[in-house]
């Protein structure tokens, strides 16, 4: 078989070996495998690259701010509202313009990305975990275990999310939940998606187990006295990082909304912490007259989603062994 002008020989470790045309037999590892395929896709690559310059942006926001000569973005200065209280547009001073209160729209969606990074990051992180976690257990065990971790899941699901979040929200807004260790905004964010989430990782995990545990390198360890956690943890977990890693990189968009269209609603990252889903609440009532302000705190949303978007395609195309391009 030849790929992109190559021969492609079965090597002895189940991989590929790429016979180049002069001869000479190189070995390719899976994660060689995975970047030859990933760096085809460009579209794939320029969303890693703006994300990575999230990253970033978010780390030294307030270098950047500085470095643009910006005010901090909590300072409010009413002298840039005109004699109605309107805030002004974009100026060379202020590229993104001003908000009713003055505070500098640039640097306020700079340090949004923090909050939309950490939120969305963070919260699959902690989502990932249980759920892979929980989807390892009932497809290992089968049985009661996953009858009733499985039901557990389905209610779970049931739940409107929104209205979830709107209900937690409403019960941690003055003194937080579970004695104080879950506090309004950040944390309370974290908290909501941490509850509801896993269960699309649990889902996916739980299914792939179910036909890993049938598999000869299973019954090997089983025969070499491997105890369950060993054979879950070190054997079958080991095989699932590929749709994890691709699924996680498709939940982390969903999240990143989830914490906007919260923070609309008014029950998540509040003022004067600078949030992309708060700032376009704040803009709405004013929109007629200050459309900069709702504009590109919505640019930003929209376009770190997308890069989020597209890059969990190109890995889902780079990881999934039957491309051979």
């Amino acid at each position: 078989m030849s790929i992109g002008g190559a021969e492609v020989l079965p090597s002895g470790g189940g991989g590929l070996e790429f016979l180049d045309m002069g001869g000479d037999i190189a070995a390719q590892s899976p994660l060689q495998l995975f970047w030859r395929r990933f760096r085809q896709d460009r579209v794939a690559l320029a969303s890693g690259g703006f994300i990575i310059f999230l990253i970033v942006l978010a780390i030294a926001a307030p270098l950047v701010v500085k470095g643009l000569g910006l005010p901090s973005p909590y300072t409010e200065n009413p002298n840039l509202t005109d004699s109605f209280g309107s805030p002004l547009g974009p100026t060379a001073a202020h590229p993104f313009g001003v908000d009713q209160l003055g505070e500098d729209v640039m640097s306020r969606v700079i340090y949004g990305t923090r909050v939309s990074l950490e939120v969305g990051i963070l919260g699959t992180g902690i989502a990932a975990v249980i759920g892979v976690v929980l989807g390892l257990i009932a497809g290992f065990y089968r049985g009661w275990v996953d009858t009733l971790l499985s039901r557990f899941t389905d209610v779970v699901l049931s739940i409107p999310i929104l209205v979830l979040g709107l209900g937690i929200g409403a019960a941690c807004a003055v003194r937080g939940c579970l004695k104080g260790s879950i506090q309004p905004g950040l944390g309370e964010i974290l908290f909501i998606i941490a509850l509801a989430n896993w269960t699309y990782m649990y889902r996916i995990v739980r299914g792939l187990v179910l036909s890993l545990r049938e598999r000869e390198f299973v019954d090997a360890s089983r025969a070499l006295g491997a105890s369950d956690a060993r054979i879950m943890f070190r054997e079958i977990l080991p095989n699932l990082v590929a749709p994890i890693i691709v699924y996680s990189s498709l939940l982390i968009p969903s999240n990143i909304l989830l914490e906007a269209a919260l923070s609309f609603l008014g029950v998540g990252v509040r003022p004067p912490t600078a949030s992309w889903g708060q700032m376009i609440a704040s803009a709405t009532p004013i929109f007629n007259t200050a459309w900069w302000y709702m504009a590109f705190p919505g640019i930003a949303l929209l376009l770190t989603v997308l890069a989020f978007n597209l890059l969990g395609d190109g890995l889902q195309d780079a990881l999934n062994p039957r491309t051979t391009r």
